[in-house]
């Protein structure tokens, strides 16, 4: 890499903590390169408490842009100038641009879900949606999901801390997007869960349910929900296939793993950052043939 880096190369970075382990510099690097454009992205291990000061210095060193991750995606979106449509509803910025010192925060993790459908054949407008989670995942798809069209999107979650935040995002979605409707239901109510897939296009598992070590665990016990005409997503992506996937791809649903969407949410502020296209099916050969993400 050094051979390419000059005078005017333009920084980018991952702020956030910790980030020893991201595979972001290996795949914005790899893909400035392939695509020419004269830029370096490095990982800067910031804390909450140190976001302010790390903008101030994006703003000093004229860095392009920053992807935000844990536990800064929230105070980023305090702190940074202007907010997207999307970043506003989720609350939270994973992607800040920075143009001429004027820092626009963006939320690219449900454009990564949306990209990902899209990928696979599937466009979300007026489609019904199943969600299970109220994280930071699951807000950012439903915001997302609304925003590009969905007709109707189910949210279910625990009744804990993040369960109001659901309401309340469904009340901002609703506001926003009157066209879609959106509900909230606590995720150990069967009845409420059953009806809710049957009426709906697409389920999605955006909690940590699945995810290893814990392979054997799913959020979905009755196999009879799953049918040929219902599309099964996760955002869980090692292992690749999750448990509710396995299951849903035996009883006939299409399934969508969640690799997918952090290829596409990083494509999503690749171009943000650049005006251009990665190189995506590139980027999953190189660094998405095994586990990888911010």
């Amino acid at each position: 890499m050094e051979t390419r880096i000059d005078g005017h190369t333009v920084m980018l970075g991952l702020f956030g903590s910790p980030v020893g382990h991201s595979g972001s510099p290996a795949m914005y690097n790899y893909s400035f390169k392939r695509v020419g454009i004269n830029a370096a992205y490095l990982a800067f291990n910031i804390k909450a408490d140190e976001m302010s000061n790390a903008l101030n210095k994006m703003r000093l060193l004229n860095m392009r842009g920053a992807n935000v991750t844990m536990p800064c995606k929230k105070v980023a979106a305090n702190l940074v100038d202007e907010l997207s449509p999307a970043a506003e509803l989720v609350g939270a910025v994973n992607t800040i641009v920075n143009n001429g010192g004027i820092l626009r925060g963006y939320n690219t993790d449900g454009a990564g879900y949306v990209e990902n459908l899209r990928y696979h054949g599937i466009e979300p407008k007026g489609k019904q949606l199943t969600i299970l989670g109220a994280g930071g995942a699951g807000t950012a798809i439903a915001v997302q999901m609304a925003l590009d069209g969905a007709e109707a999107i189910y949210i279910f979650n625990p009744k804990d801390v993040f369960y109001q935040n659901a309401e309340l995002t469904a009340q901002r979605i609703m506001e926003k997007v009157p066209s879609c409707q959106v509900t909230v239901n606590d995720i150990n109510d069967k009845t409420a869960l059953k009806e809710a897939i049957t009426k709906s296009d697409i389920l999605a598992n955006a909690t940590k349910i699945g995810m290893a070590p814990n392979i054997d665990q799913t959020n979905i016990e009755d196999m009879s929900l799953f049918r040929s005409n219902l599309i099964v997503t996760d955002t869980v992506y090692n292992p690749q296939i999750t448990r509710m996937l396995a299951d849903a791809a035996e009883h006939g649903s299409q399934i969508i793993d969640g690799k997918g969407m952090l290829v596409w949410q990083g494509a999503a502020a690749f171009k943000l950052y650049s005006g251009k296209e990665m190189p995506v099916e590139e980027v999953i050969q190189q660094f998405f043939s095994d586990d990888g993400g911010h």
